[in-house]
């Protein structure tokens, strides 16, 4: 078995890998690193994500810089805050036996004072991303004219992100006699060029076929409409109980709209995106990488950074806008030699986009279909019994309790015990699952993404209490219920905003409703709650949610969402329109904080959303 000392690198530098766990090396650090030690040929090299492409140019520098020298030997250019980050912290680890040899990380959103007097005080290697590193160079803070290495990690996405301008910069400011270290997971015409135009006869070397997608990720593909999108991504979470997964998705506003929608339906979920600081940043990823938070909804850009082992799944929200960011993305789960999922949400019209993808990373997708109900609580049961079964019991602490426990269950059986307890928790569950619409019938699911879609069976009614009275839709479901108004009325789309809230229910329950809401007098956090029937202006109202769809029944009595050991809370699966007018029933007079005019509250939020920094 080849080891890392055979390469040629030094024992410090293979102590420390020992000491991080890194057993052999992989095939793209077997090839690169010799090659570098033993040449100052230029070098393009392709290597799939999480094949260990930094370790593989990082280590070779690391071996040959004259740790005496403090003076800038090499220069790493990398296209996002994170992976400029990740580089520098991986060259501090494999380093720490080297204390001589020091790294600087340089890049926006953090204080460029502190990076200029870290570089005055000497480094040998700089990572950096394009912007800052011109920056630097602009104010003679870094000086490139003793660099020997100028390595471009993840070439194509500097090239997408329009740093061509700052390359060249860069470019002009390192000798001619550099050696240009060139690495990518794929290589785009655009890729190429740079290689033609700013490398030297370079060695080409490769882990795998050029865009190829990693054979330890498996392809799958769910057909969704639009109106069922954001369902059906739920419903993957649901089924998969032990998911650890990236969501991606195109755009940031898309990001963080999915990732409000998780956080308000109880998902240990959080966004990663430009329009955050570096520091929440910072907190989101320190978050992930400890699993406190389970999802990470992340733009194209923004996951460069992620050196996650043990994701579970990737799902393409939406398909990438080029479709070699696909490998990409997909290249996040099935690292270090552990098998992911890759999982892509289409539409009709965007499943022809999975062939051209195909083609790339020659693969196949699987067709698979949308989770049903059923499954999803079987799946979820045998979870918690499975949970439950491995549980430790601390005897010591539980103890003087117990006697007076078992006096209060000894009239039950042992079959009453096992399913009261699952009742207790798995009712809430059930109540949102157990009539669910199938979702793979598209032809029942009308595209929510055209003006005026609406459901004509189904009533839409305003309610003067929202976000700020501490209204979620478990709440208001509860609330609903708890005015007796039918047996399994079904409610429909309900949207929670500020200080008013919009709900649906069967258009037969439409007196009814009324009747109950204004007979009871209901009250809710000490407001009294009033209800009117809304509808739609002529031409169409304003511009969905995303989100939409099927509906749910539940029956009369107290239903609740109670606690669980699930600890999420089920928003019913759809949104509506905004720019609403109601009608002049209502179930008492005009309450006077509500707008003639119901728009969409501009606040997408869940639980505390984050502000951004612009």
């Amino acid at each position: 078995m080849t080891t890392f000392l055979d390469l040629g690198l030094q024992e410090p530098i293979t102590r420390a890998l020992i000491d991080l766990g890194y057993q052999k090396p992989t095939v793209i650090q077997e090839k690169a690193i010799p090659q570098i030690i033993s040449s100052d040929t230029d070098l393009k090299a392709f290597a799939q994500t999480g094949t260990g492409k930094t370790a593989a140019f990082s280590l070779p520098i690391i071996e040959l810089a004259d740790q005496t020298n403090s003076n800038v030997q090499a220069i790493i250019l990398s296209p996002t805050r994170e992976l400029a980050v990740q580089i520098g912290k991986n060259i501090e680890d494999f380093s720490k036996y080297l204390p001589n040899l020091k790294v600087a990380t340089v890049y926006g959103g953090s204080n460029i004072d502190e990076q200029i007097r870290k570089l005055k005080r000497g480094v040998q290697i700089v990572v950096g991303t394009p912007g800052r590193t011109v920056d630097l160079i602009n104010r003679r803070a870094l000086k490139l004219g003793n660099v020997k290495w100028l390595v471009l990690d993840e070439a194509d996405e500097m090239l997408n992100m329009g740093f061509k301008d700052e390359l060249d910069k860069v470019l002009d400011a390192t000798p001619e006699t550099k050696q240009t270290l060139l690495f990518s997971a794929t290589f785009p015409r655009e890729v190429e060029s740079i290689a033609r135009n700013y490398m030297t006869q370079p060695v080409e070397i490769t882990s795998g076929e050029k865009n190829s997608g990693s054979d330890n990720v498996s392809h799958e593909y769910y057909l969704v409409s639009e109106r069922t999108r954001y369902q059906a991504l739920k419903r993957i979470a649901d089924l998969n109980t032990d998911i650890y997964a990236i969501i991606f998705c195109r755009t940031r506003r898309e990001t963080q709209e999915v990732s409000d929608k998780l956080i308000q339906d109880g998902y240990s979920a959080d966004a990663l995106h430009g329009d955050l600081s570096q520091n929440q940043r910072d907190s989101v990823m320190g978050k992930f990488r400890k699993k406190t938070i389970k999802i990470l909804v992340a733009t194209d850009v923004a996951a460069r950074g992620i050196d996650v082992n043990d994701l579970t799944h990737v799902i393409n929200h939406k398909l990438p806008d080029q479709i070699e960011n696909y490998n990409h993305r997909s290249g996040r789960t099935g690292r270090a030699g552990s098998k992911g999922i890759s999982i892509a949400l289409v539409s009709k019209k965007e499943q022809g986009r999975l062939r051209s993808i195909e083609r790339i990373i020659k693969k196949k997708f699987v067709h698979t279909a949308v989770p049903t109900g059923k499954e999803i609580l079987k799946n979820q049961l045998f979870h918690l019994i499975d949970t439950v079964n491995t549980t430790e019991v601390n005897q010591k602490e539980i103890a003087d309790f117990l006697p007076a426990i078992y006096e209060k269950l000894e009239g039950l059986s042992r079959e009453e015990l096992i399913q009261k307890f699952v009742s207790k928790e798995f009712n809430t569950f059930l109540s949102y699952y157990e009539s669910a619409a199938d979702l793979n019938d598209l032809s029942s699911n009308r595209d929510s993404s055209r003006r005026g879609a609406s459901n004509e069976n189904m009533t839409r009614f305003f309610i003067n209490i929202g976000r700020k009275d501490k209204l979620n839709p478990a709440r208001l479901i509860g609330l609903i219920n708890d005015q007796n108004i039918g047996n399994k009325v079904e409610i429909g789309a309900i949207d929670i905003l500020d200080t008013f809230s919009f709900f649906e229910l069967d258009k037969n329950f439409e007196a009814a409703t009324l009747d109950a809401f204004q007979a009871n007098s209901p009250d809710f956090e000490g407001r009294g709650v009033n209800i009117e029937i809304t509808k739609k202006r002529e031409g169409g109202g304003g511009r969905k949610r995303g989100g939409g769809g099927g509906r749910r029944s539940f029956g009369g009595g107290d239903r609740k969402s109670g606690g669980g050991s699930f600890g999420r809370r089920r928003s019913s699966e759809g949104s509506s329109n905004s720019g609403e007018r109601r009608s002049s029933r209502s179930s008492s007079s005009r309450s006077s904080d509500r707008p003639d005019r119901a728009t969409k509250d501009k606040n997408t939020g869940g639980f505390g959303r984050r502000r951004r920094e612009r």
